[in-house]
């Protein structure tokens, strides 16, 4: 159980945290693992040797409670736009603010970085985190994808 008090801090995830991200990546989507189909839940879940191969492609952050990976969320350059992905909470982590001090890393990053859009894609299923984008400034748009591997999506954005 993780204590109330305890500080939550940011920081950039580094390849040796790859195995916990991806532990933490199946933990947090595992109650949501029977809405998704089972191909889109495995591209969802990620292993260790996909989050170190897209660590290459752009930056990843982790939360750090307890001394322990709660949060993370990765991000990739998409012409102006820095596209938001694998953005996960641990469920012992959930109430504590953790994906919004996330969202705030990421769009520091994103402003220094001179990126006129945060985008994103997620499930409609997955309503927590969509009330915390649209409370973070995101709203909803046309853009696709429309959908993963069989499982439905949608797009949200936020001008920056």
């Amino acid at each position: 159980m993780l204590q109330q008090d305890s500080a939550v801090r940011i920081r950039r995830a580094a390849a040796s945290d790859a195995s916990q991200i991806a532990s933490l990546l199946f933990e947090a989507f595992s109650e949501f693992r029977s809405q998704y189909t089972p191909e889109a839940f495995a591209t969802t879940v990620l292993y260790t040797e996909t989050i170190q191969d897209r660590m290459k492609e752009g930056p990843f952050w982790v939360a750090i409670k307890n001394d322990k990976i709660v949060g993370t969320i990765s991000a990739v350059a998409k012409k102006r736009a820095l596209y938001l992905r694998s953005m996960a909470v641990s469920p012992e982590a959930r109430g504590y603010g953790v994906g919004k001090l996330l969202l705030i890393e990421v769009e520091n990053f994103a402003k220094n970085e001179r990126f006129r859009y945060l985008t994103l894609s997620t499930t409609p299923f997955l309503t927590t985190a969509i009330r915390l984008y649209e409370s973070f400034g995101f709203q909803r748009t046309e853009e696709g994808p429309h959908v993963l591997k069989g499982t439905p999506l949608f797009s949200m954005e936020k001008k920056l």
